[in-house]
């Protein structure tokens, strides 16, 4: 998928800090019981830990949130303005995950922005875990395919991922790599923010390629998933009308979740839902794991039944 910087910025340079920092608590609460679970488990089967953020960027939480500059031709196409709530700097992912009593074997960092990469790699030298600690310039696309060939390689590794982007950089063909691997996923959906808006009204879909990219279905089967025929009579003859479904970011995420449920055994079918302040969604925190006590950890975090 071909990925650009951005050459124009949002109306806002501002950022959802009250959604931030919820998704960011509940994944802090989940890696927490992840490791605490995996403890025991590592003396005892051998297995060894790894941590994965495919979008690391510098680590720091201020008003552009992730500071990921690196995005999807569509995000500066869609001219973006999501409002914040405040202005205090917070701890990223990184610095939460690190933060923690019980550690993983391995942390990977990947940013597509070597120079936010590198912000963070300073920042967590305090942290003094010498080689432990990996960064990995690049296509998270990329890396996630490396990824997937150690889980496949080494049956003892296993593999907590953030997927943590604001556009659609994540290609399903990457996502279906992980499949019977020994993953526990986190994945933010750009859901209302930007795939709401790709499926315009009249379904002139100038951005198919990167729905089909994204969620691995064909233009015709994105069509049937989101558009309806209906047939009217008119004083010429019968006209056909497509229309746009209605509830349409539920529709998006049902189908991404659906689409997940091929991958992993047990995918949250309640996600965390974070909205702007015109409590609009605007991205969905989906978790998927094999394990079904990742499921119930995720869903008690989560707060859905």
């Amino acid at each position: 998928m071909a990925t650009t910087r951005s050459t124009s910025k949002p109306k806002s340079s501002t950022w959802g800090n009250k959604w931030t920092i919820e998704k960011l608590d509940a994944f802090k609460k989940y890696v927490n019981a992840y490791l605490t679970i995996m403890e025991t488990n590592k003396k005892k089967y051998g297995w060894k830990t790894l941590y994965f953020d495919g979008f690391a960027g510098s680590g720091d939480l201020n008003k552009r949130g992730n500071d990921n500059t690196e995005t999807d031709s569509t995000v500066s196409f869609l001219n973006l303005d999501i409002e914040e709530t405040g202005t205090q700097v917070y701890k990223g992912a990184a610095e939460r995950v690190l933060n923690l009593t019980h550690k993983f074997d391995y942390y990977y960092f990947v940013d597509l922005n070597k120079e936010s990469l590198d912000r963070l790699e300073e920042k967590l030298r305090t942290f003094d875990m010498g080689p432990k600690l990996q960064f990995r310039p690049g296509d998270a696309n990329v890396w996630i395919k490396e990824l997937a060939a150690a889980l496949k390689k080494d049956t003892k590794l296993k593999a907590l991922v953030l997927l943590d982007p604001f556009g659609m950089q994540i290609n399903w063909e990457s996502i279906e790599l992980l499949k019977d691997t020994a993953s526990d996923v986190w994945i933010l959906v750009p859901s209302g923010v930007i795939i709401n808006r790709l499926l315009d009204k009249k379904a002139g879909l100038p951005y198919i390629n990167k729905l089909c990219s994204f969620f691995g279905m064909t233009e015709e089967e994105i069509r049937k998933e989101f558009y309806d025929k209906k047939v009217n009579p008119t004083l010429f003859g019968e006209e056909t009308i497509t229309e746009k479904k209605s509830d349409p970011i539920k529709l998006i995420t049902d189908l991404y979740i659906k689409r997940l449920t091929g991958i992993w055994k047990h995918v949250t079918p309640k996600p965390l839902v974070m909205k702007n302040t015109k409590n609009v969604p605007i991205f969905h925190f989906v978790f998927a794991s094999n394990k079904p006590a990742g499921l119930k950890i995720a869903k008690d975090i989560i707060g859905k039944d």
